[in-house]
This record gives structure tokens, C-alpha cells and sequence, in this order.
């Protein structure tokens, strides 16, 4: 469950940063949906770095000691 959000919240930054190339494309610049796209993938990369620290830090995600 815990990877399943994981990978939500990873293809939701990319579907962020795409929709802030759109806008960027789309509009020229004459809008703030470029800074509102970005805002939302800050906050979601935020989201998902909290998830990873969380779960890493109470056991539910491991590190793969052996390369």
C-alpha cells in the first residue's frame, strides 16, 4: 500500500510538471497557472519526501543494504 502511494504521488509531480509546460506554452506567461502548477508540484514533492522520511523512519520501507 505504502509503494502504491508512492508511485501515485511520483506520477502526480510528473502530470504537474507537464501541465506547467502546457500553460507555459499555452498562455506565454500571461497567466499565474505556470505558478500555481509549480506550487503544486513543490507541495507534492514535499508530500512525498514526508511519506518516504516517515515510513522509513517507523520501519514500513527499507533500504536495500546490498546493491
Amino acid at each position: 500500500m505504502l509503494k502504491a502511494v508512492v508511485v501515485i504521488l511520483m506520477l502526480a509531480v510528473v502530470v504537474s510538471l507537464f501541465s506547467g509546460l502546457f500553460f507555459l506554452i499555452k498562455d506565454g506567461g500571461k497567466t499565474n497557472r505556470v505558478v500555481n502548477s509549480l506550487a503544486v508540484r513543490v507541495a507534492l514533492s514535499v508530500l512525498l519526501l514526508l511519506v518516504i522520511v516517515i515510513s522509513l523512519w517507523q520501519g514500513s520501507l527499507v533500504l536495500n543494504p546490498t546493491p
